[in-house]
Parts: structure tokens; C-alpha cells; sequence
């Protein structure tokens, strides 16, 4: 039988220096017995795929809201691209595949219904709520923080999943201007990366909105003309720029063609294309929702008020952050809709 501390010893062995180690993780919120088969970062991995919140990512938009067609990405697909290129690329450098798959699986577990627009609509909720009350201003909701939230204080009916701190870490650094502590989380977030820019192409040409010759030349050139080209040249750049080095970086040149890839989704796709037409409307149910539920507060389910103290807004924040698309959307038309209109 291979144990844990086996495994553990495995590390040791065969990873690089630069890997953090399952036996010398910082520890978790709560202690608790070590497993006999599985390291510290494995539990971390379980816990994740076996929570609630990881199921709902099936039914959470990507990029495209109400998209029809099997083959567009969801939250949930992305959330795999992004462990399989984290994975490769842990592997590759020698660090801890387990403590970047525990990562990159739990990176989006906090994002809103209908994408980034979601998130967009209770940024706005929460600016306008801070300016009517600024004795009570509260955070900008951001998703990675929310993600954090959740596998902290929502998941297991409050409990939460208590996690490493290294995984907990790369989840709330996954995005933003502060790196993560560990390689292996710096890894998850330029996968991140990685991962949306090229399957956002891909299905921005499978939904007609752009097409291939439309992308700029200059980043065909340096990353590839396919899917599996791009992120090929990507992945190496990543792997032979960070080779021995003190940080994960990528190979100056082949970033700025990420980049340029990057804006031009954003200028082409993101904002001004037919992938937002639904945009509005969805921003319009996050809305009617939030202050539906603010006004009604009883309909809020018992265990978001617990969890939050029964801090109205945080309850309200929590419960639609967590909801999938077509929950919101059956929500709306719950509350909004009269029966009879739905024939």
C-alpha cells in the first residue's frame, strides 16, 4: 500500500526545490487529522470536486448567456482547460500537480450567474449601495474573492471545506494584482489566461461573431492559426521562461501576442458584439433579484442568513452569486412573471 506519508516522501524525492511540499503546507483553518492515503493538497482536490458549488458550475455562463449548441464552454468546462494547462505546466517545471489542480478546480467557484456580466451587475448594486450608504459601504464584489468566500463560510452549510492555505491563496490571487504565494498558484492564474483567451476564440468563431481571418496577423504569426497551436506555443513559452526561475512568467514577446489577443476579444467579442445582446437583459434580472430580495428578505434561504450573520446584503450577495443561470432565470420569472402569461 502507498500512504500518505509515502506520498509525501515522493515529493521530497522527485520535485523541485521550488515545489511546496504537501507535508510543510502552512495548514489549514481548523486543524484536523492527517488522511492515511491522500496528502494535504490531494484532500483539498477531493473536497472541491465533491462540493456544491463545483456541480453548479455546469450551469453557469462562460462568455455566451442562453447559448445554444452543446459545444460552447460553460463555467465548468473552463474550469477544466484551466486544470489540464495548469497541469502540464506544474508538471513540466517539477512543482505540485496536486496543488495546482486543487487550485485551479476551485478558482471560479464564486462566480455569479451569466459570467462576467453577472459580476458586473452586482458591482454596479454594491457601488450604488455604498454611495446611498456610505456608513455601511461594503467591498466590491469580485469572484475570486467571492470563491474564496465560498469554500471558507458557505460550503458544507457554513462550515465551509477548510483548505490549505496555499490552495486558499492561489484561489483569492488567481486574479488580480497580487501574485499568489506559491508557484504553483502563480501557474493557475496565467492558465487562467490562457485558457478563456483561446476558448473564447474558439467559440466566438463557432457562434459567428468573428472569424478566424479576423484575428490580428501578428499573434497568428508568433502563436498559431488553431486551438491546439496557440496553446501549445503558450504553454512552452510559459515553461521555458520559468525554468529556475523565482516566478512564473511567460516569454515577453509571446505575452504581448497573448495580449493583443486579449484586447481585441474585448473590443470584438466582450463588449461591442453580438456575445452581449443578451447582456442587458441579464444585467436587468441580477437587478430586479437583488433588490427583490433585499425588500423580501424572508425569501432568502435560511442557511445564506446564518452564514451571514444575518447581515441582509451579504445573504442576498451570497445567494445570487450562487446561483446557476437558469435558476436566476426561473427566479425572475417566478417572482415577476404572472402564471397565466407563461402559457
Amino acid at each position: 500500500m502507498i500512504g500518505r506519508e509515502q506520498l509525501e516522501q515522493r515529493e521530497f524525492e522527485t520535485l523541485s526545490q521550488r515545489a511546496v511540499k504537501s507535508a510543510q503546507s502552512r495548514g489549514r483553518l481548523r486543524p484536523e487529522p492527517e488522511d492515511p492515503l491522500r496528502t494535504a493538497f490531494q484532500r483539498d482536490r477531493d473536497r472541491i470536486l465533491h462540493c456544491k458549488s463545483f456541480r453548479r458550475l455546469s450551469h453557469k455562463t462562460q462568455v455566451f448567456i442562453g447559448a445554444q449548441g452543446d459545444h460552447y464552454r460553460t463555467r465548468l468546462t473552463h474550469t477544466l482547460e484551466v486544470q489540464q494547462i495548469s497541469r502540464t505546466i506544474a508538471r513540466a517545471l517539477g512543482l505540485n500537480e496536486d496543488l495546482t489542480e486543487a487550485i485551479a478546480l476551485g478558482h471560479d467557484l464564486g462566480h455569479t450567474p451569466f459570467g462576467h456580466t453577472g459580476e458586473q451587475a452586482l458591482q454596479t448594486l454594491i457601488a450604488e449601495y455604498n454611495a446611498a450608504h456610505p456608513e455601511d459601504a461594503r467591498p466590491m464584489f469580485r469572484h475570486n474573492l467571492q470563491s474564496l468566500r465560498v469554500v471558507d463560510c458557505i460550503e458544507k452549510d457554513g462550515r465551509g471545506l477548510n483548505l490549505t492555505a496555499e490552495v486558499r491563496d492561489g484561489i483569492a490571487h488567481h486574479t488580480g494584482s497580487v501574485k499568489a504565494f506559491t508557484l504553483e498558484g502563480q501557474i493557475v492564474a496565467i492558465s487562467d489566461r490562457i485558457a478563456y483567451v483561446n476558448h473564447d476564440v474558439d467559440d466566438s468563431i463557432r457562434a459567428g461573431v468573428i472569424r478566424e481571418s479576423d484575428l490580428p496577423q501578428s499573434s497568428k504569426e508568433l502563436l498559431g492559426t488553431s486551438h491546439s497551436e496557440r496553446i501549445t506555443t503558450l504553454v512552452n513559452a510559459m515553461v521555458s521562461a520559468s525554468d529556475g526561475a523565482d516566478m512564473i512568467t511567460m516569454e515577453p514577446e509571446i505575452w504581448d501576442a497573448m495580449d493583443e489577443l486579449r484586447d481585441f476579444l474585448f473590443e470584438n467579442v466582450y463588449a461591442m458584439s453580438a456575445a452581449r445582446s443578451e447582456g442587458p437583459k441579464a444585467e436587468m434580472m441580477i437587478r430586479l433579484l437583488f433588490e427583490h430580495y433585499l425588500d423580501h428578505i424572508d425569501e432568502v434561504p435560511e442557511e445564506y442568513m446564518r452564514i451571514s450573520n444575518g447581515d441582509n446584503i451579504t445573504a442576498v450577495m451570497d445567494y445570487i452569486a450562487g446561483m446557476t443561470d437558469r435558476y436566476a432565470v426561473s427566479s425572475f420569472e417566478k417572482i415577476f412573471i404572472p402564471k397565466n402569461w407563461n402559457g
